[in-house]
């Protein structure tokens, strides 16, 4: 920087100081003693004395005020060596989270970017974060209404049940339940009656129908009846739960496995939240759990539905076991706890609402599985719309719009790769998720 000195002894890099004809004076500090008055006068004028402005005499008079530096405290504390690593450590911890929270929020799951953000950040210990705002953001649904979506049967769909003479023919007979009665009083057009979805050698091998809420009578509950003489169940686990192993099964239906394809459906909780274990060839994630209901899947295709340790104890027939809560449906009763302690017994929901989107499954007297789910179910309800379905044992699966979904698959004239269809117009996650990684378990149920 330049010294200031009196004109006479300048060097070449030298500025003057100011001379008033009688002494030098710094132009810099003159201009700090004019700002420092200009905040005096403001103070006297606020108190009601007249200001004296200065004039041409005044030795400041014509001198423009210097700024000063902005932010000076902060440039020093930012030299500090210690505030420099602090900062460029939460430099790379922000990198981290925005790289993670992008690669997670954008998975080609099917799952949507606001659901696999919350799940990571569920993931990450900010599920009370989650919670909060899901409450904020819940939205009961609306009483009343219609809707959004016809439920008459398509042309051709339309079955009913059929009748046995009580002979011991061996001729095979579909299992069609029959009607069932609205929970909204009087039915509208298709309601309850079953239609085919998926035919096995011509035979109806999985029946589905809808029924409307009872109070939120614009919601529409989705079932599907499966014939287990007609298909095959394949537990799939998922990458991110139970995560990666040597399952000996792929985490998704890859092209060259579509071929007799009929359904797909979702599988239960998170199991860190299941109260249970997983089970598939040989390979456990967690420990199977006595009192839990769960689904067992057996070699030779067929899955059953009960309570581990009361039904089902491990034996070398079985090659898959899925466990998730307790039985909601349990020896054709629903349980009598559905409407007790409902967050800790029956998952946390969005807003903490009980009447949300809850998926079950079920199986009934002849050997029949169900699949039930709904935007508008509390646990009782589900509890009983299996029963309704005809289920004498059944369970609580997950919950929440974007882990629910039932889909159906149409050959059409390309029976290697099925156009999948969902159940449900209104659900959320997209209708060919299974055909990509997913990153939880769930369940593909094949032609025979």
């Amino acid at each position: 920087m330049a010294r200031r000195v009196p004109r006479g002894d300048l060097g070449p890099d030298e500025e003057p100081l100011a001379y008033d004809g009688q002494r030098y004076y710094d132009q810099r500090y003159q201009g700090e003693r004019y700002q420092d008055q200009r905040y005096r006068d403001q103070r006297y004028q606020d108190q009601g004395y007249e200001v004296r402005r200065p004039g041409p005499g005044d030795p400041a008079f014509g001198v423009p005020p210097l700024r000063k530096p902005r932010f000076r405290r902060t440039r020093r504390m930012f030299r500090r060596p210690s505030v420099r690593i602090v900062s460029a450590l939460v430099a790379v911890f922000l990198l981290w989270v925005t790289f993670s929270v992008g690669q997670a929020a954008f998975k080609n799951n099917g799952q949507g970017v606001s659901a696999n953000v919350a799940e990571w950040a569920r993931d990450h210990y900010l599920g009370p974060v989650v919670t909060f705002g899901e409450w904020l953001s819940y939205k009961p649904p609306p009483k009343g209404g219609k809707p959004s979506f016809s439920l008459a049967v398509p042309s051709g769909q339309a079955v009913t049940p059929v009748k046995t003479s009580g002979s011991k023919s061996k001729a095979f007979v579909p299992d069609i339940p029959g009607t069932l009665t609205s929970l909204a009083g009087s039915s509208i057009a298709g309601e309850g009656q079953w239609r085919v979805v998926e035919k096995v050698n011509g035979e109806p091998a999985i029946l589905a129908t809808f029924l409307r809420d009872a109070t939120y009578t614009s919601q529409v509950n989705g079932i599907a009846s499966i014939d287990q003489r007609l298909v095959k169940f394949s537990l799939r686990p998922g990458t991110e739960d139970p995560g990666a192993a040597n399952w000996g099964v792929s985490n998704y239906i890859p092209a060259g496995q579509r071929k007799g394809l009929l359904a797909t459906f979702n599988g239960g909780f998170k199991l860190s939240s299941a109260g249970g274990g997983f089970y598939l060839n040989g390979i456990y994630h967690g420990s199977l759990v006595d009192g839990t209901a769960s689904i067992v899947y057996y070699k030779d295709g067929t899955i059953k539905i009960g309570q581990w340790g009361r039904d089902f104890t491990m034996n070398k027939a079985i090659v898959g076991v899925r466990q998730n809560l307790k039985l909601l449906v349990d020896r054709g009763k629903v349980s009598p706890n559905a409407n007790s302690d409902v967050m800790s017994n029956w998952g946390a929901t969005l807003g903490g609402g009980a009447y949300v989107w809850r998926s079950g499954l079920g199986i009934t007297k002849d050997g029949r599985v169900v699949y039930v789910y709904g935007s508008a179910l509390n646990a009782q309800d589900l509890g009983l719309l299996l029963q309704r379905a005809g289920a004498v044992e059944g369970m609580q699966m997950d919950i929440n719009p974007a882990w629910m979904k039932f889909d159906y698959y149409q050959a059409g004239s390309h029976p290697s790769d099925p156009t999948p269809v969902p159940l449900l117009p209104t659900q959320q996650p997209r209708p060919d998720s299974y055909y990509t990684p997913s990153t939880r378990d769930f369940t593909a149920v094949y032609a025979r």
